[in-house]
């Protein structure tokens, strides 16, 4: 399998809507509507205890079911460690969000890129930089969260593992929700725990976990709320 047929692969509920998985997410996207009683989640920043859990991929696809809702959403790879976003979604270059924060006389509206999903725009990381946890949490990253929200009526923020680095951290400021992505066969409880307490402290509200990589009878792979 190549690495594009990988990436087209992870975006299971626009190449495979109908699929059990892909109603997982949606049921994922009525979960957190349901949860927003008292307030809307306009702004999720969607994060993982450790590395490979499928944060990313749980991101994309849950931004790609807001959109599909009708919902004019837009996508922010804010992990500048390891961003995957730029591949899963075939972009060609890596140009966005590190640019946009250090380039003062850069325009954003050159760093958004359409897809072909119809209200899905992605930000994607950009180029790589020595301080993202600098650059996240600045005055423009806030000031860049306020504009989007302004603009768009779904914001996903696909963010570095929490145990990894503050990165995730720095951002919940600016943000009205988080969500923790779990691997069944991988995070480890007290894992899972540190991580939680660590956005507690924040204040963030914490909308939820997701169980990624659960296996079931007929091997297919579902992810659960």
């Amino acid at each position: 399998m190549s690495k594009q047929q990988a990436a087209k692969r992870k975006l299971i509920t626009a190449t495979n809507p109908s699929s059990p998985i892909a109603e997982q997410f949606k049921t994922l996207r009525a979960g957190i509507h349901f949860s927003s009683v008292d307030r809307e989640y306009r702004s999720i920043l969607v994060t993982s205890p450790e590395p490979e859990s499928g944060k990313s991929t749980v991101s994309a696809n849950l931004a790609i079911c807001y959109a599909k809702q009708g919902n004019k959403t837009l996508l922010i790879d804010a992990d500048m460690r390891k961003p995957t976003s730029h591949r899963t979604f075939g972009i060609h270059y890596n140009i966005g969000l590190s640019d946009v924060l250090t380039n003062i006389g850069a325009d954003l509206q050159d760093m958004l890129h359409q897809t072909e999903i119809d209200n899905l725009t992605i930000l994607t990381s950009g180029t790589m930089v020595p301080n993202p946890n600098e650059l996240l949490a600045s005055k423009k990253m806030e000031q860049l969260i306020k504009r989007f929200t302004e603009e768009y009526d779904q914001i996903i923020i696909d963010t570095p593992p929490i145990l990894a680095s503050s990165d995730a951290l720095v951002l919940t400021p600016y943000v009205e929700g988080a969500i923790v992505v779990l691997r069944s066969d991988k995070t480890l409880k007290e894992r899972a725990k540190v991580a939680v307490e660590q956005l507690r402290k924040t204040h963030v509200p914490i909308i939820g976990t997701v169980l990624n990589r659960v296996k079931n009878n007929s091997s297919n792979y579902y992810y659960y709320q």
